[in-house]
Parts: C-alpha cells; sequence; structure tokens
C-alpha cells in the first residue's frame, strides 16, 4: 500500500529554483537593483573547489601625457593589474514535522514550510550583507568611503537632505551612480516627518516603493543602531555582487517512519560581494560566520574609494 510523503509533494530541482528565484523576489536589495549578478567572474568558480573566488581587474592608467617632439621618442608607460577576493557563503537550514502535527493542526505544516523557506532565506542573506558591510566598512582602508556625523552636536548630527548631500559627496564626482539608501524604519519615519519621503505608485495608486532625495529606499530593522547612532548605506546599482549554485544536494528530503517525522533540509552557496573590498581573513569553519563577516580586519580595499558605490553614513535621527 503506498502513501503519500513529502518527497512526493516537493521535487527538489525545482523547488530549489524556486526558493532561490523567490528569494531574490522578496529582498528589496535585489529589486532595488543594488545586487545584480557578479557575471562569469564569479559564476565558473562557484563549483571548482575552495573558499574564495579571485577576481582581477586592471588598474586605470595614470601619470601624464607628454609634449610631442620631433627629437624625442614617447616614453612607453604601463597597466597595473590588482584583485578583489569574495568569499563564498556554505549556508544550509533544516526542518521537520510530525504526523501529529498534522493531523491535529488539520493543515500540512510541511507545505507551510515549503511556501515560507523562500522568506526564510531572504531575511537570512541580509544578514551575510549586513554583517559583510559592518565588516568591510569597519577596515581602516575605508575611512574614504565613511561620513560619520554621530559625534556631532543637535541638528548637525542628523540625517536630512543636507547631511545626506554631504554622505554622498564622498563619492566626488561619481556621486551621480548612487541609486539606493538602506536604512532602519525609525530613520524612514524621522524623515517622513520632515516631509522627505516620497511614495512612487502605479498607474492604479498601488505603493511601489519610497524614496528619499531621488534615491529608493530600503527599510530594514537589521541595520545598525549604537547608543542613537543609525548606521545607512547608500548605494550604487549593482553595487553588490551575487551569484550562486554549485552545491551537490540543495534541497533533500527525507522521511524517519519510526518516529512518523518528515524533514527537508537546504543547502546554498552562494556569493554576497561588495565590489571592490576584498576579503583577507580567515575562518574558523568552512565558510565564516555572520561574526566572521562583521570582523574588519578581515577586510580591506581594492578598488579607489569612488569606484566602490558605496557610503556608509553614521548619523542620529530628529525626535
Amino acid at each position: 500500500m503506498a502513501k503519500t510523503k513529502i518527497a512526493d509533494v516537493i521535487v527538489p530541482e525545482i523547488y530549489t529554483e524556486y526558493v532561490i528565484q523567490r528569494t531574490m523576489e522578496l529582498s528589496d536589495f535585489f529589486s532595488s537593483g543594488v545586487i545584480a549578478p557578479a557575471g562569469v567572474q564569479l559564476g565558473g568558480n562557484l563549483e571548482s573547489g575552495g573558499t574564495t573566488v579571485n577576481m582581477p581587474f586592471w588598474n586605470d592608467l595614470i601619470g601624464e601625457e607628454e609634449i610631442l617632439s620631433d627629437s624625442d621618442a614617447l616614453q612607453v608607460d604601463k597597466i597595473t593589474s590588482a584583485k578583489d577576493v569574495a568569499v563564498l557563503h556554505f549556508r544550509g537550514k533544516a526542518w521537520s514535522a510530525n504526523d501529529l502535527a498534522r493531523q491535529l493542526s488539520g493543515d500540512d505544516p510541511m507545505r507551510a514550510i515549503a511556501d515560507l523557506a523562500a522568506g526564510f532565506w531572504s531575511r537570512r542573506m541580509q544578514q551575510v550583507l549586513l554583517s559583510t558591510l559592518a565588516g568591510a566598512f569597519g577596515s581602516t582602508s575605508m575611512t574614504a568611503n565613511v561620513y560619520n556625523i554621530g559625534a556631532a552636536v543637535g541638528d548637525a548630527a542628523n540625517i536630512n537632505g543636507k547631511t545626506f548631500f554631504d554622505a554622498a559627496q564622498r563619492l566626488g564626482d561619481a556621486k551621480g551612480q548612487l541609486a539606493a539608501i538602506a536604512m532602519h524604519s525609525a530613520t524612514q519615519t524621522a524623515l517622513a516627518k520632515q516631509d522627505l519621503i516620497q511614495t512612487q505608485r502605479d498607474s492604479d495608486g498601488r505603493v511601489l516603493f519610497d524614496t528619499f532625495m531621488g534615491k529608493r529606499v530600503i527599510v530594514d530593522d537589521g541595520m545598525p543602531v549604537a547608543s542613537g547612532v543609525y548606521t545607512t548605506y547608500i548605494f550604487g546599482a549593482g553595487a553588490i555582487g551575487y551569484e550562486e549554485g554549485g552545491v551537490l544536494a540543495p534541497v533533500e528530503t527525507d522521511r524517519d517512519i519510526l518516529a512518523g517525522d518528515d524533514v527537508m533540509a537546504t543547502r546554498r552557496a552562494f556569493v554576497l560581494h561588495p565590489r571592490g573590498i576584498k576579503w583577507i581573513g580567515s575562518v574558523a569553519g568552512a565558510s565564516p560566520t555572520n561574526t566572521e563577516l562583521s570582523t574588519a580586519a578581515k577586510w580591506d580595499r581594492a578598488y579607489e574609494p569612488k569606484a566602490i558605490r558605496i557610503v556608509q553614513f553614521k548619523h542620529k535621527i530628529a525626535v
């Protein structure tokens, strides 16, 4: 006599693609364009072993032009190269439900788990990103991309239109690339009280997203707050590189017939990297924990500051 089990209703290959796609749809970081595919530089490396991905690049040309002469030849100069380094993340999570839970609840807990898994991974990957940014911008090499007014007095310490422009100026003539701003919900509320938040709607009046000073707003209460000082990030499009793949068994299902338990395990391998800030650290396990990611000594700047397309803005809020 056959019976329906979790393995009969969740097709691993299809479900894996569904979870990955839904994770991106549910994350404002993806939908805002802040996170973009890292491209061929990363894609082929995810299945080739190792814990980091080297991403070489050419440095810009330097020096001065020469005055042409009919007696002296031009001097030959060279182009130099360097590399960015991204760290690979290997993460997993498993869930289980007992037959009695289904019978007593009148619903299917495993189906609920399958439906909710994408939201879980969206939140966890955002935490990976925030831990990464905390460590990367804590590096002493990143001071040019940090604008910190948290110790100022009075309104000079608060985020507003003026101080936002000062923060964006950290990128100089590259500030026009900035497209989105990630902030705590308390920061968004403070700006809304100043009538600085604009809501974008579609033709039917449905809310699409909010903007601040023309930049798309991403609200996440995981944004750091310490002693009344809030950390906000201003991003250019594609400032974070993302690739995923290479897991041998992304989704597996099993059943313990003696206990009456259905089990579903998910595993993911991905890169979520702030372009131009290289990983130089070591880790205790196969890949870094969020605590290790947030360690400043494990990061170093690879690009020139203006090319990194991210500004860390530390400030207070008007109450």
